[in-house]
């Protein structure tokens, strides 16, 4: 993506402004007028006198100039036509087969938006210098330097867009968006530390601002909201909504203390009409899933599929680990702790997405079992500490409710066997997830 780090409701409006399929192509067809000017002018001011003394003109006649520059708009007319085309196909195939929620990513395509760009740059300077050749010119009243520009054009657009329909044709290929998907969904966005949830001074704020309007929370601009509390010795801020969280209008997003600027407040967090790429993890983690899911369902029933999204899910939670708070704590934004961010850890990334995925691979035993050994993996890895053992045991919780769904389901006994001895390997790390889990569940301990 052309902007990764979007920040309120000023850069999320940018992102929708610059990150499209026509910005660059409308920027290039403007910047092509005053660019094709330039190089008349150039001619006329001695370019071409320069080019015919070397014996350099690329053409020696004014008419075949012309014809020269009728066929080349001509071509780039019937390439952009042809690329809008399979960029349709390609689109529909691909949304149909692996979610309509890709195709926003797909077409944040910063190669495609180029291709598609220098296609219409060439065909507007193309037009402008074809009406600027006059049939009955000598050799040296031709624009050379801007034939000689439009034929090194279109080469570049020609090997653009054989390079742009090979990228396009592997948009198709699912595996390379499960891998895009997991690399961005791995960028931590956020430092993160836990105080106790009961701790003195730690009632939620007095001050409630609800949301403007309905959709899903873009983003939150905390650079915003650390400006807004640093003037004040005693303020806080406990954000109530998530990126990608659905509000509605008049629900509570904000406590504060004091009573800070609500038009401030609603711009560091921008609401959009659907969910979107530019809500980071949140969205990768459900596309993911979303890809898994689809893969297993009996219209499609690829659950090598589905294997990779469970790999790249655990790829995803090894690389957000640092994002975990203990369940009794509240967690704060680390530069600033009078930020508080409920819902914002590690447990608000993954517990949602992970059961609607345990929905998903219930029915497939292969698929339930790795994910059971992704999880032991991921909490083997994990260094002995404290708060690494609640980690683990809600990893061990994830894997013990998936084995549960999926071995109730499952009538075939090999298949049970194979889902407990999964269960089983979970190994030390499990036994000690075990323990805590036990303890947590214990009376007086529920959430």
């Amino acid at each position: 993506m052309l902007i990764r780090k979007i920040k309120g409701l000023l850069g999320w409006i940018l992102h929708r402004l610059v990150v499209n399929y026509w910005s660059l192509a409308v920027s290039a067809v403007l910047l092509a007028f005053p660019f094709v000017f330039l190089l008349l002018r150039a001619d006329a001011n001695g370019a071409t006198a320069w080019l015919v003394a070397r014996e350099l003109e690329p053409v020696v006649a004014a008419a075949t100039a012309k014809d020269f520059l009728a066929v080349a708009a001509g071509v780039n007319a019937a390439f952009i036509t042809l690329f809008f085309s399979i960029t349709l196909i390609v689109l529909s195939l691909a949304g149909s087969s692996l979610g309509v929620r890709l195709i926003d990513r797909w077409l944040e395509s910063l190669f495609i938006r180029v291709s598609i760009a220098g296609l219409c740059f060439t065909l507007v300077v193309t037009l402008v210098a074809m009406l600027r050749v006059n049939d009955t010119a000598s050799v040296d009243q031709i624009p050379q330097l801007t034939v000689a520009v439009v034929m090194l054009l279109q080469a570049l657009n020609l090997a653009m867009l054989a390079v742009s329909l090979h990228h396009l044709g592997r948009t198709m290929f699912v595996d390379r968006s499960i891998h895009a998907l997991a690399q961005d969904a791995s960028e931590r966005a956020l430092a993160l530390n836990g105080v106790p949830m009961h701790q003195a001074g730690r009632e939620p704020p007095e001050h409630v601002v609800t949301a403007p309007r309905e959709g899903y929370v873009e983003n939150i601009d905390l650079a915003e909201l650390r400006d807004m509390i640093g003037g004040t010795s005693d303020g806080r801020i406990r954000v109530l909504a998530a990126p990608g969280q659905h509000v509605l209008e008049g629900q509570p997003i904000y406590r504060c203390n004091p009573k800070f600027d609500e038009r401030r407040l609603h711009h560091a967090m921008p609401i959009g009409h659907c969910r979107s790429n530019s809500q980071g993890a949140v969205f990768q983690i459900r596309v993911l899933v979303e890809i898994g899911a689809r893969a297993l369902s009996p219209a499609v029933n690829d659950f090598y599929t589905a294997l990779s999204c469970a790999d790249k899910l655990t790829r995803v939670m090894q690389h957000q680990a640092a994002t975990w708070v203990d369940e009794e704590n509240l967690p704060v934004l680390a530069e600033e702790p009078r930020i508080e961010l409920p819902g914002q850890d590690f447990r608000g990334l993954f517990e949602d997405p992970m059961n609607a995925f345990r929905q998903a691979a219930c029915q497939y035993p292969s698929v339930a079992i790795r994910m059971i050994d992704n999880y032991s993996r991921l909490a083997a890895l994990l260094p002995d500490t404290i708060e690494n053992e609640e980690m683990r045991a809600f990893l061990y919780r994830l894997a013990s409710q998936l084995h549960d769904h999926a071995r109730s389901v499952s009538e075939y006994a090999a298949d049970q066997e194979d889902l407990d001895s999964a269960l089983e390997r979970f190994g030390s790390a499990g036994q000690i997830a075990v323990e805590n889990l036990s303890d947590r569940e214990s009376p007086g301990n529920e959430r």
